[in-house]
This record gives structure tokens, sequence and C-alpha cells, in this order.
């Protein structure tokens, strides 16, 4: 038998139910949603594609559009680096902008549209997190990267995705590397290769062998360097730097971030090393080999006590900051 409701109790519970519908509607209805200000973010870019829009954004395509994506994305690491929240949700809005235009563009030709675009990322994370969505577990982080990595397979077999040859045909048995875009960098193509073999196993076992591999890649370097031939040079070069890219994975360092960190930390001590010089009223160019390595050295201790101290004049070393 249920209880009787009085006129009081009816009352606030009606009450509970319109602050709560308010609620609701306020929470849609407010200025700062994402859902509305992506909204308007698209309708800004529609108008600027469209007749009597913006004629720079009109003459864009998804040829000439690849730079700024490539620019925008460092922009968002920078600002990252930079500590400044600021300018850090800024250089993201940047970066978002530029997958609304080529969604705007494809929308034009009738490809697909930037809901295509959320759908399939959305329903993407839902499948590939079976340890929270589904009834599959993962005990860590590293078995969650290998049921990822499973999933993908999967994918890629419905989709009758092989994998690809040099030859850019389509190969009938797929492999574990595919997925691996070859327009990435090449530090980060490398990164992507070494970072799927070890997922299955194919590593090593401490980061000790993989700096003996840099020795041995080295050695080979100074023979092919005796030998005066261009192609066995430049090959091993390659060698030596993907084992460097190799060592940076398995210390668990992006070596593109890194090596954008080791261009920034040159550029900033050889302008340091400039400005020396023109306030002795010479040009560092002008300077003797001696007087170089003293300024180096000097901007480098003037530099915060984070730098380390074996490091020896740059041009000793191809340019090693």
């Amino acid at each position: 038998m249920r209880p009787l409701k009085t006129k009081k109790t009816k009352n606030k519970k009606q009450r509970i139910k319109g602050v709560g519908r308010a609620a609701r509607r306020l929470t849609k209805m407010q200025p700062g949603d994402a859902g509305d200000w992506f909204a308007k973010l698209v309708a800004v870019q529609a108008r600027l594609r469209a007749p009597g829009g913006c004629p720079w954004d009109r003459e864009q395509t998804h040829h000439t559009l690849r730079t700024y994506l490539l620019e925008e994305a460092y922009e968002v690491l920078e600002a990252l680096d930079s500590g400044d929240d600021a300018k850090f949700a800024e250089e993201m809005g940047d970066l978002l902008l530029q997958i609304v235009f080529h969604s705007q563009i494809a929308t034009e030709e009738g490809r697909f549209t930037v809901s295509d675009v959320i759908r399939e990322i959305h329903d993407k994370m839902i499948r590939r997190h079976p340890h929270v969505f589904g009834e599959l577990s993962a005990k860590d982080s590293a078995e969650v990267l290998r049921n990822w990595e499973q999933i993908k397979a999967h994918e890629r077999r419905l989709k009758g995705e092989g994998s690809k040859t040099d030859g850019n045909k389509a190969a009938t048995e797929p492999s574990l590397l595919d997925g691996v875009s070859h327009a990435l960098p090449a530090t980060l193509e490398g990164f992507q290769l070494t970072r799927k073999a070890a997922r299955i196993g194919f590593d090593w076992d401490s980061a000790e062998g993989v700096i003996e591999k840099l020795s041995e890649e080295t050695q080979e370097l100074k023979k092919a360097l005796a030998g005066k031939d261009a192609t066995y040079i430049e090959e091993e070069v390659g060698d030596l730097l993907f084992a460097a890219i190799n060592l940076a994975r398995f210390l668990h360092t992006d070596p593109e971030i890194a090596l954008k960190k080791a261009n920034a930390k040159f550029a900033r001590r050889f302008r340091a090393m400039e400005q020396s010089a023109r306030a002795s009223g010479r040009e560092f160019k002008d300077l003797p080999r001696e007087e170089m390595e003293a300024l180096w050295d000097a901007a480098k201790k003037a530099e915060a006590p984070l730098s380390s101290q074996g490091e020896q004049m740059p041009q000793r070393a191809m340019a090693k900051p």
C-alpha cells in the first residue's frame, strides 16, 4: 500500500523537478557550452567559405592547408611547454580550426561532414576501450595497449586493409606495422615503428643494449666515412639516427619533442655567443676557433644548472648541443 502524499510533499517534489528541468535548460543554453560554441565555429567557417566570404579561405584546399596543420600542432606543443594556459587554449583553438576547415571543404564536396568526423572518433574510442565500455578486462596500461593493437588489426581486416608495399600496392597479408603513416616526420615514423614492434615483445632488454647499438652504428659510420661512399654513408647515418630514436622510445621520451628542445637550446646558445661577440665590437663569424669555444662554454654555464656539463663546442660534433 503506497503512502499517502501530502500536498506539501507533492509541492516539494514538483519544485525539485522544476529546478532540475530549469537547470538542464540553463546548461543547454549557457554561452560557455562546448557544443554551442563548436556549432558557432562550424558556422563561421562555412560563412568564410561561402560566396561573398573571405577570398583567402575560399581559395584553400586540403593540400594547401597541410603546412598549417603541422605548424599549429607544433605551436600547441610550444604553448604547452610555456606553462601559459591562455596561450595553450588559444593554440588548441587554432588546431581545432584546422579540423573544422578540412571538414568544411569535404562537406562542400559532398564527401563527409564534421559530424561524421566526430562520430567516427567517438565510436572508435568506445570500441577500443572494451575494458571500460565492455566486458574485457585490462590490469595495466601495457595490456590496454596490447588490446588496442589487436582491435586495430581486427578493424583493418574488416575493412580489407592490408600491408602496403613500397610499390603502394595492397599486400595479401597484414602487418603489425600497418597504420604507421609515411607522411610522418622521419623521427616520429621511426618512433611509431619501434613502439609497435615493442608492444608484441620485439624490444631491447635494457637501455644499455640500445646504447651499445648506438656505439656499433657509430663504428660502422666511421668505416663508411673511410670508404668515402656517399650512399653507404647515408645508410649508416640513417641507422645511427634510427638507433637514437629507438633509445628515446625505450626511455619513454618522444624523440621529436626531445630534438625540438635540443634545436631550441642550440639556437639559444648560438645567439648568446653572437651577442657576446658584438658586445666586444666584433662579429662571431670573425672570431678564431678558440674564442668561439670559450663563448660556447660561457653561454652554456649561463643557463640553468640542469644543462649537462660535459658538452663540447657544437661544431666538433656536427652541431650537437
